[in-house]
Parts: C-alpha cells; sequence; structure tokens
C-alpha cells in the first residue's frame, strides 16, 4: 500500500488478516509479515498501533473474547425457549465453527502470548474459559427455570460439554461435523440433569 494512503479500521482489517492466515495456514505461519501482507498493507502500520507482534495477537485475542461475551447476551435470551439441548447446541457451534478453535490453538503454541493473556485469563486457556462461562450462566438460567434440575453439577457440565464441543470441531481442515452428531452428544452429556418433556 503506497505511503500517505489512510486505511480505516486498521485494528479491524489486521485482526480480520490475521484469522484469515490463522485458519488457513495455522498457528505457525502467523507472523507479522504475513499479516499485513494478507491486510495489503506495509508491516510498519502493525507497529505504528502495537507495541508489538505479541500485543497485537493478544489485543486479536480479547478482541474476539469480546465476541463470546456477546454471544452469552444472546444465549441468556434464549433461555426458556427451545430445548436445553438445542439451545447448547447452537451456542458450541457457533463458538466452535468460528476462529475460536484457531485461536485455542494460536495460544497453546505461543508462550510469550499465554504470559500476556494470565493478566485477564488466569487459569486455563484463554477463549475456551470464556465460552465455559458462557454455558456455566445459561445452564444456571435454565435451572432457575426449572428446565434442569436443582442439583445439576453446572460446573463440571460446562467444561464437559465445551470439551465435547471442542474435540467436534478440533480438526479445521477436515469435513465439518453433522449437526446431529453434535447435538447428540449435547443431549448425551445433559440426559441426567434435563427436566423438558
Amino acid at each position: 500500500m503506497p505511503t500517505g494512503v489512510a486505511i480505516h479500521d486498521v485494528r479491524e482489517q489486521l485482526f480480520a488478516a490475521a484469522e484469515r492466515v490463522l485458519l488457513r495456514d495455522g498457528p505457525s505461519a502467523l507472523t507479522s509479515r504475513a499479516v499485513t501482507a494478507e491486510a495489503g498493507c506495509a508491516k510498519g502500520v502493525l507497529h505504528r498501533h502495537f507495541a508489538d507482534f505479541d500485543a497485537f495477537l493478544a489485543e486479536l485475542v480479547l478482541d474476539r473474547i469480546a465476541r463470546i461475551d456477546a454471544r452469552t447476551a444472546e444465549l441468556l435470551g434464549r433461555a426458556g425457549t427451545g430445548s436445553v439441548a438445542d439451545n447448547l447446541t447452537t451456542a458450541l457451534t457457533d463458538v466452535f465453527e468460528s476462529v475460536a478453535v484457531a485461536i485455542v490453538g494460536l495460544v497453546t503454541s505461543r508462550d510469550g502470548l499465554r504470559a500476556r493473556l494470565r493478566q485477564t485469563t488466569p487459569t486455563g486457556i484463554p477463549v475456551l474459559m470464556e465460552a465455559t462461562a458462557m454455558i456455566a450462566s445459561y445452564l444456571a438460567a435454565e435451572r432457575d427455570l426449572h428446565r434442569i434440575t436443582a442439583t445439576a453439577g453446572i460446573d463440571t457440565l460446562a467444561p464437559t460439554l465445551i470439551g465435547t464441543g471442542h474435540m467436534f470441531f478440533a480438526d479445521r481442515k477436515g469435513t465439518p461435523p453433522e449437526p446431529a452428531a453434535v447435538r447428540r452428544a449435547v443431549a448425551s452429556v445433559i440426559a441426567g440433569v434435563v427436566r423438558e418433556p
């Protein structure tokens, strides 16, 4: 890109470019040069907006975590409607069909990035922890509405569902899982606590 040409929404363009590289080529291919080449801008653009590449990656992850927070509100809005299994299947598919699986691979492969993210997610893997919190909030809302049992172990069910979803979607290059297979797995995990007809 020629010098002096303004780039609108630089952060979002760089984040979108990073996602494309990450999804297409994986975490090991994600470099500042690859991101700026994908975005069609000079390498210096990234470094004018971020202290270093790990700072850029941390902001990318935090931005994607914020998207999970937005999904939480949508999921909580579904509490009491439809079936619990369907709502959970949709939520897991929304999370894992997005860039979340690739972000998890990125976080686990870069020590410097993980260290930066410990400030916001002190334990566990960022993105997965926030997704687990989203599922736990939804299960708590359904428990309050008496659609799951009062004794349901939400602290066990939520990470179990996230682990199940992650396993279904972990192969980024393979065929996506059949929605019916994901729903069957979800229904199996929650079978002992659902009170719906």
